[in-house]
């Protein structure tokens, strides 16, 4: 393998999970405190930590937003459940594949989620065993673009930053495995709100393009 580790974004990258999250975040605030947030809101949610995005709703939103962070995770995860019903975990395009076709090398997940919705994602995902460490917003202090997440599950499965390959959607994300010192692969599929991919070492359209030939080839040209 032409890598020591891959690092997988989860939310936008695997699982096209960013937009039900955004709507049960709405209705829970709605439900829960009278809250009716705007589009604006929905989309700060996407690529980002819950460490920053319950600091935002407190700034913008003041004595209005009450509930502390776990608060708002759990209130969120409830109703991300109930829309279960309604809706299911969208799998992104080649995501599957891409997972086993780094079969035999350390894999991680690397996202802004809690545990439990980390856990409710790779469940639909169907690949929970497939990864040896699966760091989430409990886990570091700092979120994207910080490295911290990326670092810490570089450590978790004993693999050099600079070994590692990050696979990225979102701006942040790209920003924080670059900040690691690893080499970042960004894909369009699950990039709904057209964030700046161009920082990336390279871009595909979806993880169909993730090849082994890939990464190698994008090994020999980055210097490391």
């Amino acid at each position: 393998m032409p890598v020591g580790a891959v690092l997988f974004d989860l939310d936008g990258t695997l699982v096209d999970s960013e937009r039900e999250y955004a709507e049960a975040m709405a209705r829970a605030l709605r439900a829960g405190l009278g809250l009716a947030i705007d589009q604006a809101d929905r989309d700060y949610l996407v690529g980002r930590a819950w460490g920053d995005i319950h600091a935002h709703l407190r700034e913008r939103y003041g004595e209005r937003m009450p509930w502390s962070r776990q608060q708002l995770i759990d209130a969120t995860f409830a109703e991300r459940q109930r829309l279960g019903a309604e809706r299911d975990v969208t799998v992104l395009p080649g995501a599957r594949d891409a997972i086993a076709r780094f079969d035999g090398i350390p894999r991680a997940i690397v996202t802004g989620s809690s545990r439990q919705e980390a856990a409710f994602s790779l469940r639909a995902l169907g690949e929970t065993a497939a990864f040896r460490a699966v760091v989430t917003c409990e886990d570091y202090a700092r979120s994207k673009p910080a490295p911290d997440g990326y670092l810490a599950a570089a450590a978790a499965v004993g693999v050099d930053p600079r070994d590692c390959l990050v696979v990225e959607d979102s701006a942040a994300g790209i920003a924080a495995g670059l900040a690691a010192g690893m080499l970042v692969v960004a894909v369009r599929a699950g990039n709904f709100v057209g964030a700046d991919q161009s920082a990336a070492h390279r871009i595909v359209d979806t993880l169909d393009d993730l090849t082994i030939d890939l990464v190698r080839a994008l090994r020999a040209e980055v210097p490391h």
